[in-house]
Order: structure tokens, then C-alpha cells, then sequence
């Protein structure tokens, strides 16, 4: 798996998986210790709008109900993928 790839795949914020991590670790930045991890970005079940496009782009098995939200998903295969993903993110380029 590409994980740059992975990383361009868009989100319904109509960002990218890429913009949604690099602006949830500026948030915790600018933040600091009132950083909210439950609702970093206003609501909570954050971690699920990431989970859903990797779903869609076929980088982890899942399922979508017909709204698009997650159905099913092996969470610990998709956590593993989304600290790949962070990891890439600050990987010095070769």
C-alpha cells in the first residue's frame, strides 16, 4: 500500500486524510493543554471521519451504511494504518 496515496485520499471536509492530521496536530499545538481531544474540532467521534475515508479508498476493510458512516471495522487494523500514516507525515524526504 502507497501510503502518500493513502494520505491524498479526500474527506467530506473536503480536505484530504493528509490536511485532516497535519491540522489536528496544529490544533494540539496552538492549543496546548486546553487542547480538547474529545472534541478538537467541535464534535467528537472525530477519529471516525478518518476512519470512513480510509474505508471508502479501500486502505482498511469496512463497511459504510447508507449514509456513509462506519458499519464495521477492525479498529485496531485501522489505528495501526493511521499511525503509519502520522509516522509518514514526519518522514524526512529521501
Amino acid at each position: 500500500m502507497n501510503l502518500n496515496r493513502v494520505l491524498e485520499t479526500p474527506m467530506g471536509n473536503g480536505g484530504t486524510i493528509r490536511t485532516y492530521l497535519r491540522d489536528l496536530l496544529l490544533t494540539l499545538w496552538r492549543e496546548g493543554e486546553g487542547f480538547n481531544g474529545k472534541r478538537p474540532f467541535g464534535n467528537s467521534g472525530w477519529q471516525w471521519d478518518i476512519y470512513e475515508s480510509l474505508i471508502q479508498c479501500g486502505a482498511i476493510k469496512g463497511t459504510l451504511d447508507k449514509y456513509g458512516y462506519v458499519e464495521s471495522l477492525d479498529i485496531t487494523e485501522a489505528d495501526e494504518l493511521v499511525l503509519e500514516l502520522i509516522e509518514g507525515l514526519c518522514e524526512a524526504p529521501e
